[in-house]
């Protein structure tokens, strides 16, 4: 019957997008390419908000970068107000991308923070010289064979590793400053890459209240308000189980990412 009473009005909708996952460039990741549509839709769509259902244990510092400033520019041209919802764990990259919304809400038991920037590998140099395998390396540029994993920890390349993740770190914290503003807390060290659970993150100022997404949207938006929700869709080589290979060792390095946080 609405669509032939157009002067009746529409029940305000809330777009839904989901940011679940870890955070790259695989095909199993959250990432810039593969959300963007998704992100452009729902903002085109004229709701009176959008919503992120955020649980990430974080990831790439420049895809949750890219997300992160896509979804913000939208915000702001049309003026458009952002929420986010954590469930298990907003943490690293996931905490990153939390922060783009206006308010950010979470469960008694979530997980938020990790403000911090890590790099990890494997050492392999014992194993090879025991099997009598020997590592042959030549390179054209003296950093060329930079953390090589196959050869011994050098004291140089940690400090070149370290040196490469404060930029990275700091862009981090001037993101999460000028999102959340004078809401942090100015005596609790919130950088140093620790964890908070649900009321805890809320105290600090990491976060705006302990709540769910349907009741608050309906108590911003009214009880008829809708949730849309947009997700990414599988592939069909992913659905018929073509990328098996990749599929695999995607799932390794997400494992290792979502057991930091017992998950």
């Amino acid at each position: 019957m609405r669509r032939f009473i157009p002067f009746l009005p529409k029940p305000a909708f809330v777009p839904v997008i989901r940011l679940a996952g870890t955070i790259g460039t695989g095909t199993r990741s959250i990432s810039d390419e593969a959300l963007a549509p998704l992100i452009e839709k729902a903002f085109r769509a004229k709701p009176v908000a959008v919503a992120l259902q955020v649980n990430s244990p974080g990831g790439s510092a420049v895809q949750s970068s890219l997300i992160a400033a896509r979804i913000r520019r939208l915000a702001d041209e049309k003026k458009i107000p952002v929420h986010a919802f954590v469930e298990d764990v907003a943490a690293s990259g996931g905490y990153w991308l939390a922060c783009t919304a206006d308010d950010i809400h979470v469960d008694s038991s979530s997980l938020v923070g990790s403000i911090g920037v890590i790099f990890a590998s494997f050492g392999f140099p014992e194993l090879m010289a025991k099997q009598g395998v020997e590592r042959r390396v030549v390179t054209a540029g003296r950093s060329k064979s930079f953390a090589d994993p196959f050869l011994p920890q050098k004291a140089e390349d940690v400090e070149r590793l370290k040196a490469l993740q404060g930029p990275i770190h700091q862009a981090f914290i001037d993101h999460v400053k000028r999102a959340r503003g004078r809401r942090l807390s100015e005596t609790a060290d919130l950088f140093n890459a620790d964890i908070w659970v649900g009321q805890q993150a809320v105290d600090l100022g990491l976060a705006d209240g302990v709540s769910h997404m349907v009741p608050r949207l309906k108590q911003l938006y009214g009880d008829k308000v809708r949730l849309l929700p947009f997700g990414r869709k599988r592939s069909l080589f992913q659905r018929l189980g073509m990328s098996l290979i990749d599929e695999t060792l995607g799932a390794v390095e997400d494992r290792a990412l979502w057991a930091r946080y017992g998950l």
